[in-house]
């Protein structure tokens, strides 16, 4: 049986971002400042790897304090509830050059299954003689599913904030002895 290798996330190293519309017509991007995540693989080309995330609410940024304020409070994340987002995977595959990363993603007191297309940079040392394997994972989920369903609308009708979220997250992990 082949022994087990654990990566660790290094978050100097790693970025989650995502975007959503703003009034139908323009972009607001935003990202998570504070997070964590494991994995654990038997293979070389992390086939199968076991992936666990989580994220602080509370680190929120949009770039706006007062949106992000709204984003912790009650209508949309409620922070002081919930203060993590997690992800565990459920299955990792191969498919050809990149994987299909497919698991439950768990947001306020809500628990969705949803598939992530990854993009494995590769594996390389660093200067400190450490191995670290390179990601970035790319997705889409709907905001409504998991709860997060705040809507304005302008006096002209249009919708203030879209239902669809991009994800963007690039990972490094580092290789545990």
């Amino acid at each position: 049986m082949a022994t087990a290798t654990k990566w660790v996330l290094d978050p100097m190293h790693s970025e989650v971002q995502f975007k959503v519309k703003h009034l139908v017509i323009s972009t607001i991007t935003g990202s998570f400042k504070t997070f964590e995540g494991t994995l654990t693989t038997e293979n070389d080309d992390f086939s199968n790897a076991e992936v666990e995330f989580s994220l602080d609410v509370d680190s929120i940024d949009t770039n706006q304090p007062q949106r992000d304020e709204h984003l912790k409070a009650g209508e949309f994340f409620d922070a002081a509830t919930y203060p993590k987002i997690s992800f565990k995977s459920t299955s990792f595959v191969k498919d050809g050059d990149e994987y299909k990363l497919n698991g439950d993603l768990t947001i306020k007191d809500v628990t969705k299954p949803v598939t992530l297309d990854v993009e494995h940079g590769g594996v390389a040392g660093d200067f400190y003689g450490n191995t670290k394997a390179g990601f970035e994972v790319t997705g889409k989920i709907n905001r409504k599913d998991f709860g997060l369903v705040w809507d304005g609308v302008t006096e002209a009708g249009s919708v203030v904030l879209g239902s669809d979220i991009k994800l963007i997250i690039n990972v490094q992990f580092a290789k545990q002895a």
